[in-house]
């Protein structure tokens, strides 16, 4: 028999590993997203005073259709460029959460790109 890794554990040591790297200021907080099988969650956070800034998700009041899938990720993405950029925030550092960056990660952060954040 083999033992098979936990995939949450190891995707919490890739996303450790890479926080150990970088933080969010105040002129450039971090885009953190985080996936689960049926929503999606973004925040922009100030790792200096330890706060959320803005954040979006597909469990908004405000979200319309199903959030496990590229559409929704897209949207999400669209709409914390669009809160990020009425606070004044134009650029992010982009923590993709230990995820690998395709799919619904690529998709959100395209969203964000297109509305108008640069990272």
């Amino acid at each position: 028999m083999f033992k098979k890794d936990d995939k949450k554990k190891l995707r919490s040591k890739r996303h450790l590993r890479v926080r150990r790297k970088i933080s969010g200021t105040n002129e450039r907080p971090r885009l953190a997203v985080y996936r689960s099988e049926k929503n999606i969650y973004a925040q922009i956070i100030d790792d200096v005073k330890g706060t959320t800034l803005v954040s979006a998700s597909s469990v908004d009041k405000d979200f319309q259709g199903v959030g496990s899938n590229k559409e929704a990720a897209k949207v999400v993405g669209q709409t914390i460029a669009k809160r990020a950029i009425e606070k004044g925030i134009k650029e992010v550092i982009f923590d993709r959460g230990g995820y690998i960056y395709h799919g619904r990660v690529q998709n959100l952060a395209e969203g964000a790109r297109e509305a108008g954040l640069e990272f």
